[in-house]
């Protein structure tokens, strides 16, 4: 009982600690200068709750960016409160950005960009706006004649308590019911979407790291329970972490140094709180961490404020007792966590691609790889690997997405009815972006 009580009193503190963030985005909702003050009541998940416009980027400016894009439109870049649910199905509210391109004239299609591994609560777009190296992103792809979400995930941005970090269910939930709310938005400000091909919004779907993990969680979900609620014309997840069970386990059991050692405490604090994992933390980590790591993620620092709390090798943290359960018994909890967790078990219709450096040093390429092994063998019609050769995994993140929006201009090039963007034109090296 005592172990359930810290439990609880820890949860409550999380929330009291992030209920202030949540007030503060509400407040600034209501200076949305584009709202007209008869948006109806939310109705469940997916349903738009307030939107705030934060600034509008000219071309100009988007064009001393550094983009690898010619900018033809302006880009209004708006916080965006939604209805969705919770790890257990419980109705909440999260937020996101969505960029808007000013100007254009035919129907718009959306794509969701699901950004890196974020602790600290407003290392978000929604809520610090271009000083979000990752809002570039939402950008590139507005400036180009879509409209643009950028979903901040439960936990962080407006959103109350610990995020559920790698938790497959919730991800893929926050991301399609921002697209949801993105049509919602549509509908109120009359932006007509691209509805050609099938009668449903057309989405194009991409991520990296964590975000690479979200959006191949929110394909199967489109691809399956939301099927009907959009077309979903390609999806371009990069170096995700697939293989939670297998790859990403072998990982964080070696016994030596790893650059973002945070990782293994960010995916245990989060799959407890979900999964009930252990009564109190004292049951898995050894002192003094099962004492400060609730503080450590409390939403107020960074990954690498975190890490400079934390030994270099991530296992050190793990008391030997639960490590030997874990790696004794087959159904373990935390065992099963994982496997709820691993996104390789089905076969994608959507035509896909995977990109992924090899020498990615953070999220090992083989999640890449068992992931499209499986998709092929269960069938699956149109997955690709694109193997990079440019770096690590931060130095990736921008050729991989420059990699990816190609790719997807070419659907859009392919179809009447969807204006084609001029070609990339040389404008010096292409913008880093310090993704995880």
């Amino acid at each position: 009982m005592q172990g359930h009580d810290a439990k609880r009193r820890r949860r409550r503190t999380a929330g009291r600690v992030v209920a202030g963030g949540l007030c503060l985005a509400l407040l600034w909702a209501g200076c949305d200068s584009g709202g007209t003050g008869e948006e109806p009541e939310p109705t469940g998940p997916g349903s738009l709750v307030e939107t705030a416009l934060l600034e509008t980027v000219d071309t100009g400016r988007i064009a001393a960016m550094n983009l690898p894009v010619s900018p033809r439109y302006d880009v209004e870049i708006h916080r965006i409160l939604y209805r969705t649910v919770d790890p257990h199905g419980r109705e909440t509210t999260a937020s996101g950005a969505l960029m808007r391109p000013r100007g254009t004239t035919g129907a718009l299609p959306l794509v969701s960009y699901q950004h890196g591994t974020v602790v600290r609560k407003d290392d978000v777009a929604s809520a610090r706006g271009l000083d979000v190296p990752e809002a570039l992103v939402g950008v590139l792809f507005a400036t180009s004649g879509y409209l643009a979400v950028m979903p901040d995930y439960l936990g962080l941005g407006a959103s109350e308590g610990l995020h559920p970090y790698v938790h497959a269910a919730s991800l893929a939930t926050s991301v399609v019911d921002m697209l949801r709310a993105a049509r919602h938005f549509a509908e109120r400000e009359g932006i007509p979407l691209d509805e050609a091909a099938t009668g449903r919004p057309a989405v194009f779907l991409t991520g990296y790291s964590e975000g690479g993990f979200a959006t191949v969680a929110a394909q199967r979900l489109l691809e399956g329970e939301q099927a009907t609620a959009f077309h979903l014309v390609a999806s371009a997840p990069m170096a995700g972490n697939y293989d939670m069970s297998g790859t990403m386990a072998d990982l964080m059991l070696r016994r030596e140094p790893y650059p973002a050692p945070f990782f293994l405490p960010y995916t245990l604090l989060a799959y407890d709180a979900v999964y009930d994992l252990f009564d109190d933390l004292s049951e898995a980590f050894v002192a003094p961490y099962d004492q400060r790591l609730p503080a450590l993620f409390d939403g107020t620092r960074s990954g690498s404020e975190i890490d400079a709390e934390l030994p270099a090798i991530p296992i050190e943290m793990v008391r030997s007792d639960y490590l030997t359960g874990f790696l004794n018994d087959t159904n373990h909890p935390l065992r099963q966590a994982l496997r709820d967790n691993d996104l390789y078990a089905w076969a994608p219709r959507t035509p896909t691609r995977l990109y992924h450096c090899e020498a990615d040093e953070l999220v090992p390429f083989a999640n890449t790889e068992v992931a499209a092994a499986n998709f092929i063998a269960r069938g699956a019609p149109a997955v690709e690997v694109v193997r990079l050769d440019v770096g690590g995994h931060v130095a990736c993140a921008g050729p991989a997405l420059f990699l990816a929006w190609l790719w997807f201009e070419t659907f859009r090039t392919a179809k009447d009815g969807l204006p084609a963007t001029r070609p990339p034109t040389a404008q010096g090296q292409p913008t880093r972006l310090p993704v995880r």
